[in-house]
């Protein structure tokens, strides 16, 4: 459990040295943005922000490689081992090119296949959530100004409140139609998308989220904030892996009515 704490102590550090970065750059007048070859943007933000992040690691956990959104895996220093960060600079990417404060930096200590730490950073909105294995959830400014945070208690998808990020990934999912079934008979839907919505969850403020396709580097940092949180993370099928490219977070209550409300039909 101490070294799970220490984790988390590192990835405040460099969450500081990440916020510092990007904030800088946001709203900036000559952010640099440019297209990657999956059609998403990337601003010199993200690509700061992830060599910072992997130099004070290299310097911090030679023992433990890295995967990064911009830079893709890195192996360890100091040899191989089954420990590694993942980093995704900047969540929310088209947020913060526009100037929208939605966004953050995601932080994941991994053990094999397993999220065994993870932060979240937003710094335009001033706040925080972390969380490591055994240890709870927290959310506030800073580590030393915080509060443990839990999910809802809310037991049916009628008196839910459920959260989506677009619906566009669904019509390519070809679920579109349960989709529209579920946000037509919560109690309230909205779409916050990205980091933001599991976050709201974390903290009880929102019942369910689903996403049709994520990258690890999108859940890992959110996966054991969620969990040590009280809720539940699985794909589309009810698997609990981490390395998913669909996501069903709820307070674990709703779990499996979103999961029969999502199934494929005939």
């Amino acid at each position: 459990m101490a070294g799970y704490a220490d984790d988390l102590a590192l990835a405040h550090v460099l969450a500081d040295s990440a916020d510092a970065i990007s904030m800088a750059r946001f709203r900036a007048l000559d952010l640099k943005v440019e297209e990657k070859p999956d059609l998403t943007p990337v601003s010199d933000a993200d690509t700061a922000v992830e060599k910072a992040i992997r130099a004070t690691l290299a310097r911090a956990r030679p023992r433990d490689g890295v995967l990064g959104e911009e830079f893709g895996r890195t192996a360890a220093t100091a040899g191989p081992g089954n420990r590694y960060w993942v980093i995704d600079p900047i969540d929310g990417t088209k947020n913060f090119v526009r100037g929208v404060p939605i966004w953050a930096t995601l932080i994941a200590l991994m053990e094999g296949d397993t999220p065994v730490a993870g932060l979240v950073s937003a710094p335009a909105l001033g706040r925080r959530w972390w969380a490591g294995r055994g240890l709870g959830a927290f959310a506030g400014r800073n580590q030393h100004s915080a509060t443990r945070i839990s999910v809802s208690s809310v037991r049916k998808l009628t008196d839910a409140s459920f959260c989506y990020a677009s619906l566009n990934g669904w019509a390519d999912n070809g679920r579109l139609d349960q989709m529209m079934d579920i946000l037509l008979g919560v109690w309230r839907s909205r779409a916050y998308g990205d980091f933001y919505g599991y976050m709201l969850l974390a903290e009880g403020a929102l019942d369910a989220m689903a996403e049709p396709e994520l990258s690890l580097w999108d859940m890992a940092a959110l996966i054991p904030i969620v969990t040590e949180a009280g809720g539940r993370i699985t794909d589309l099928d009810g698997r609990p892996t981490a390395d998913k490219s669909s996501v069903i977070g709820t307070n674990g209550l709703l779990h499996e009515s979103v999961l029969t409300a999502l199934a494929r039909r005939p």
